[in-house]
């Protein structure tokens, strides 16, 4: 395949997953699942020896100590600095403009996990290949169950010998009936937020759709300076752009948007029973990290990082010790926790 620059973007706080995750240590900097973090495991998704270039880290000042400890997993990857969090479709501007317009991006979030890499490799090529010959390539995501936390993808006309699809429609996040009918009709597939095309085509789409957000971008790195190996764009260009994701912003209204399917075990580690279903071995087993003492107990998860942890007679419930917060939640309620004052206001 041709060269691609892995852009790893290492933004957000991570609310849902508090009180493990919070906002001067958000998930991605954190060992979930096994010793090295979700942002390591990213980056070493990405070896030199498979056809990728080093990796483009685009992050904020408020996570650069912790991008700069993890990534000496990846030798001559560089790091774009945000004055401030503007979403994804700026994130990717700066990128962009940072890289000859010919190269190949594979936009990765810094904090999914992937239980498959030989699989997201093998997508990867694929996608790579499709978006050097001008297409915005979407990873379209086996959809598993009717989630309504993901925006959907549904495919239309195969391109590029069968290998990729026109991109139908992007539907945003759904209520359940409607995501039910998805998975029923069976053509539906997650928006995983990993993308592939190359920087001058991103470029070009977007300043189509979105010109004002172009010109700042382009005046924020042309005004930017080095440092090492950090980029820090103009911080009072960049304050100009309105922050949009680059779904909303290109993806939807491109008329070359395109998707490859992948099925590579993925999650984006979005709450408590997505890493439930990420460590679990087995359908309603329970889920241990820590000390912890379970007695007549179904498919409940625990972790501590000191003081044990007893239940009894419970399912379907999520227990959280973490420093002085304590987290107890039904499995239901997961996805409220980032509505919660210690989350939300720290």
């Amino acid at each position: 395949m041709p060269t691609t620059v892995p852009v790893i973007l290492c933004g957000g706080s991570g609310t849902r997953l508090w009180p493990r995750s919070r906002v001067d240590k958000p998930k991605p900097f954190l060992p979930l699942l096994g010793e090295r973090t979700l942002f390591q495991e990213t980056l070493l998704r990405c070896p030199e020896d498979q056809g990728f270039g080093a990796p483009l880290i685009v992050t904020g000042n408020q996570h650069l100590e912790h991008v700069e400890a993890q990534m000496d997993v990846a030798p001559g990857a560089k790091v774009i600095v945000e004055p401030e969090g503007k979403n994804t479709a700026a994130a990717i501007a700066l990128a962009a403009l940072r890289l000859p317009a010919d190269a190949v991006m594979l936009v990765c979030p810094s904090d999914h996990h992937i239980g498959d890499p030989e699989a997201f490799v093998e997508a990867a090529r694929t996608a790579s290949e499709i978006a050097s010959s001008g297409w915005l390539v979407a990873f379209g995501i086996e959809a598993r169950s009717p989630e309504t936390g993901f925006g959907y993808l549904k495919p239309a006309a195969p391109i590029a010998f069968g290998k990729g699809f026109r991109v139908y429609d992007f539907i945003e996040k759904p209520n359940l009936e409607k995501a039910k009918s998805f998975i029923e009709a069976g053509d539906y597939f997650w928006n995983g937020g990993i993308f592939a095309f190359t920087a001058g085509l991103f470029l070009e789409e977007l300043g189509e759709y979105r010109p004002d957000m172009l010109a700042a971008a382009r005046k924020a790195v042309e005004g930017g300076h080095e440092d090492g190996h950090r980029f820090h764009p103009d911080a009072a260009e960049f304050a100009r752009i309105r922050g949009e994701s680059v779904d909303y912003a290109v993806m939807e209204n491109s008329r070359r948007a395109a998707m490859v399917k992948a099925f590579m075990a993925w999650s984006d580690i979005g709450n408590w029973n997505a890493l439930k279903e990420a460590r679990q071995a087995e359908d309603r087993a329970n889920v241990v990290k820590g000390e912890a003492d379970l007695i007549d107990c179904s498919n409940v998860f625990v972790e501590t990082d000191g003081p044990r942890v007893s239940v009894v007679g419970l399912s379907d419930v999520i227990v959280v010790v973490d420093g002085d917060e304590v987290l107890v939640t039904s499995a239901e309620g997961a996805q409220k926790v980032g509505k919660l004052k210690g989350a939300a206001n720290q």
